[in-house]
């Protein structure tokens, strides 16, 4: 599905993520654009900065069980070998990769099980997969409350957990799955690539077994409800009356927007998630287009931003990732 050869210069991932960091400014700018540039900065002035350390440890509390997923799912596809030091790495060294597009960038988390642990990269790909579906499960679960309250949602939330459960059903009808390999295998422009898919489907069937993806989303589920809270104190320090009402509508419209985040397939959800954010504080929380803009751009950057700063320290640290580390070896010998 994937091979070594994506990282052999490191040109080919900053490549790939360009567009979407140039695209991530754009947003940022245009949020505060729309938001009246004057109007956001007086916001922004005026928030009462003691809750944001509180909201960033809250999403930092949100990647530690999200990397307790990770490397429970790798255990559950048979890497027994790799310290939790080292699958850390791994997993924050990936925050970055979203902002490829489509998220293609995150097969190379593939590449980097197998180069620590033999690890097939399809099977490899599965985990990275997998992490996507359960924390869409996640937070379709945590916006299930708000999409009662604002039927306006349901055909979208219906249509993505569709989606989302038709795949975990298909995987574990595997006699159909292991027909439809065989099949593959007998075409000749799928059958190159049918040793990679294979292996891909058996890391999918034992991660979306019953009991690991019921683990998952509950894992999941406690991660973004921090990320949740995280949102609703930095309402709280705009001048947002605090209240459950409030904490129900910041960890709805949160997660929901998280959803039209990766649904929208662009890079980090850049420019879908900022809409999503803004428009429903708009609309459901009633506050202004300036203190809705500020609000947007304090939480992206508590969350979306800070993941993709710890995702570039770890590669400046182990330059091996990107293959930088091979790259000045090769250097050295000629």
């Amino acid at each position: 599905m994937t091979d070594e050869s994506f990282v052999k210069n490191p040109k080919n991932i900053l490549r790939r993520m360009i567009p979407g960091v140039f695209l991530g400014f754009v947003v940022f700018l245009g949020v505060a654009l729309l938001g009246d540039l004057r109007e956001v900065q007086s916001r922004v002035e005026e928030f009462e900065w003691r809750y944001y350390p509180v909201a960033i440890l809250l999403t930092l509390f949100n990647y530690c069980l999200r990397f307790l997923k990770w490397h429970y799912y790798l255990g559950q596809i048979g890497v027994k070998n790799l310290a939790w030091p080292e699958s850390l790495k791994l997993f924050v060294g990936g925050f970055p990769l979203a902002v490829t597009p489509g998220k293609v960038g995150e097969a190379l988390k593939g590449v980097w099980l197998k180069q620590k642990s033999g690890l097939p990269v399809g099977r490899g790909i599965s985990v990275v997969v997998a992490e996507r579906i359960s924390d869409g499960l996640a937070v379709l679960g945590l916006s299930s409350f708000g999409v009662l309250a604002y039927p306006r949602y349901w055909p979208f939330f219906l249509g993505v957990l569709a989606i989302l459960g038709g795949v975990i059903v298909l995987s574990q009808i595997r006699p159909a799955a292991l027909w439809v390999l065989s099949v593959g295998e007998t075409i000749p422009l799928v059958s190159k690539f049918i040793h990679g898919i294979r292996e891909f489907y058996e890391g999918s069937y034992a991660l979306f077994r019953p009991r690991p993806t019921l683990l998952a989303v509950l894992l999941g589920m406690t991660s973004w409800l921090g990320e949740g809270i995280g949102f609703y104190l930095i309402l709280v320090g705009l001048g947002i009356e605090p209240g459950l009402k409030s904490l129900g509508a910041a960890v709805f419209i949160l997660a929901f927007s998280t959803v039209v985040g990766a649904a929208s397939a662009l890079p980090g959800g850049l420019g879908a998630a900022e809409l999503s954010i803004g428009g429903m504080l708009a609309l459901i929380v009633g506050i202004s287009p300036s203190e809705a803009a500020a609000a947007t751009l304090l939480i992206r950057l508590a969350t979306f931003w800070l993941g993709l700063g710890l995702g570039i320290l770890v590669w400046v640290l182990s330059p091996d990732l990107i293959g930088l580390r091979k790259r000045e070896e090769m250097h050295v010998e000629g």
